[in-house]
């Protein structure tokens, strides 16, 4: 059985992944801060297919809480075959007037969360490659655009999505001959109701699909283990393709 945690699963491109892997049978850890989403959330996943859903509620931002989500899959599952780190908060401002004390929450819940995961989440994630010879064992983490083309007033976001695809093109490095890949996946503005604040100015039928998200997650988890794509961007048809 391949198993999955999956963070920011209760809604947007999070519940997406986890409503697909359910259907093909995983095994998952989901985890977002309403414990009563998750318990509403893990039902419908095993009427889905899902082998079976464990689930705790945590917040990115705390990072000692962090390594017990990793822990409950590990006592659950005693491997991890994908590690899908998609919870995420979004700020916006200019940087003359972006203010500071929003800096630490966007990289700490953007960014140092991922680094958590990944560090807590690796003997489980070597012990799934072992497991799973054809496949390997993968992390995807949901980045943005903004971390590879720079957006006006989007800049404290951005870095700490360039931070993530940073971070995981070295975990890739550094982890792929052992049969662990990462792979930060960069979308465009997505329909979900985190670019809601923008639905003015870009219509939501223009925005990029929660299920083409979905799709580009379901081909990664489906690659052999010597194939590696480090990062993926996907840009929104009729944009200039350097912009969210």
């Amino acid at each position: 059985m391949r198993t999955a945690l999956v963070t920011g699963a209760s809604r947007g491109i999070g519940r997406g992944i986890a409503e697909s892997l359910a259907r093909q049978g995983y095994g998952l850890t989901i985890t977002s801060r309403n414990a009563e989403d998750l318990v509403t959330l893990a039902a419908h996943l095993e009427e889905l297919g899902a082998a079976r859903v464990v689930h705790r509620a945590a917040d990115m931002a705390d990072r000692d809480a962090l390594p017990g989500l990793v822990d409950l899959h590990g006592t659950t599952y005693g491997a991890m075959s994908a590690l899908v780190i998609n919870a995420g908060v979004g700020t916006a401002g200019p940087v003359a007037e972006f203010p500071l004390r929003r800096i630490d929450k966007t990289l700490a819940v953007n960014l140092g969360s991922a680094v958590v995961l990944i560090q807590s989440a690796l003997p489980l994630l070597r012990t799934g490659a072992e497991q799973d010879p054809d496949h390997g064992a993968t992390i995807v983490g949901l980045s943005s655009i903004t971390g590879v083309y720079a957006e006006p007033g989007l800049a404290v976001y951005g870095a700490s999505k360039a931070g993530l695809i940073s971070l995981l093109n070295t975990v890739n490095l550094e982890e792929s001959g052992r049969g662990v890949k990462a792979t930060a996946v960069a979308p465009g503005y997505v329909d979900t109701d985190m670019s809601a604040w923008v639905a003015d100015t870009i219509s939501p039928e223009s925005m990029i699909r929660v299920a083409d998200v979905v799709g580009v997650v379901d081909l990664l988890l489906s690659l052999g283990r010597s194939a590696t794509i480090p990062s993926i961007v996907i840009t929104r048809s009729g944009s200039s393709g350097y912009e969210a």
